[in-house]
């Protein structure tokens, strides 16, 4: 009896188990380049509370989608008081201030619209998180885009608000954390200084899922709305995103371990050693995630001596589009 009462008890720990995150183990860091993949299909997100099952089994694995913490440029510091990293991916960065407790927002820039915060931050994460109650912070400063400038003012919320199981790629990943950002903002005229008639809003809501063996999430969805009504503008923006390693079978995550190049840093050229075999054709890019040249593996080393001096990653990929890895040099 005392036998099934304690394997009750561990399985129940078992179902409970959850995941915490820390700055140490999950905040960015610069000069990171996270390998995505862009997911084509909707993220399930309807899965809430303790061991829910968070089943995306079903979402298509496209592109990749390369995800930079870079250190701002002085304009940006300018622009953007206090900020000290900043996360460029595609055409929308995010700035942010990084300190020994939180991971604020300082300013928000993409296609759509640019906020700065620098009236006042908002919190992003506040260290540590665990699935419960959310964390809600204040947020105001100022907006532009290309028909309208002014005011923001608004809200910002992160809740750990479900763990479990994530089902991705074929895949099963226990003791998964997901958390929902969202962050709300009404828009105002310069004028409006009592802030009683806004023009419209900007929402974006996002849910991460991270595990405990990877400092990225697994997989994020990105929903933003811009709203204007005066200007009849109604805009939705939707992206979603796995990490790349999270999306390939364990034997091919050894394998390309094996793979790396040489020197590095590097002046004149880059080599490659390793299973080589696996890899056809490599692609520089720039940290900010500018590709600056394409080269052929099977024609040998690869001639770097034009590049200017600066770090790059490089992305090596076979016939196969699981096939990939990604590596940090320096160009002396």
């Amino acid at each position: 009896m005392k036998k099934s009462i304690l394997f009750l008890l561990g399985a129940s720990a078992m179902l409970s188990a959850q995941i915490t995150l820390t700055k140490a183990s999950h905040d960015p860091i610069l000069n990171d380049v996270v390998d995505n993949k862009i997911i084509t299909g909707t993220v399930d997100n309807s899965a809430t509370g303790a061991n829910a099952t968070f089943s995306n089994n079903g979402l298509t694995l496209g592109a990749p989608a390369l995800v930079s913490y870079l250190t701002p440029a002085a304009s940006e510091i300018t622009t953007f008081p206090g900020t000290n990293i900043k996360m460029f991916e595609g055409t929308t960065s995010i700035l942010y201030k990084a300190s020994p407790t939180k991971l604020e927002i300082t300013g928000i820039v993409n296609p759509q619209v640019t906020l700065n915060l620098s009236m006042d931050n908002g919190t992003y994460m506040t260290y540590p998180i665990t699935y419960g109650p959310a964390q809600n912070d204040t947020a105001k400063g100022t907006f532009s885009s290309t028909l309208i400038n002014g005011i923001c003012v608004g809200t910002t919320s992160t809740e750990a608000d479900a763990y479990g199981t994530l089902i991705l790629g074929g895949h099963t990943y226990n003791n998964v954390l997901r958390v929902k950002f969202i962050q709300n903002f009404n828009l105002y005229s310069v004028l409006d200084i009592t802030f009683l008639n806004p023009l419209g809003s900007v929402t974006n809501t996002a849910y991460s899922y991270y595990d405990a063996s990877h400092r990225y999430p697994l997989l994020s969805s990105t929903t933003v709305n811009l709203s204007v009504p005066a200007l009849s503008i109604n805009q939705t923006t939707t992206s979603s995103l796995a990490l790349t390693i999270a999306t390939l079978a364990a034997h091919e995550v050894n394998k390309k371990e094996s793979f790396s190049i040489y020197p590095n840093p590097a002046q004149d050229f880059i080599g490659f050693k390793g299973n080589t075999e696996n890899y056809s054709k490599a692609n520089i890019y720039s940290l900010d995630g500018k590709l600056i040249k394409t080269a052929d593996l099977n024609s040998g080393n690869i001639q770097i001596s034009d590049l200017p001096p600066a770090s790059y990653f490089i992305e090596v990929s076979g016939k196969n589009s699981e096939t990939k890895k990604n590596i940090k040099f320096i160009k002396k």
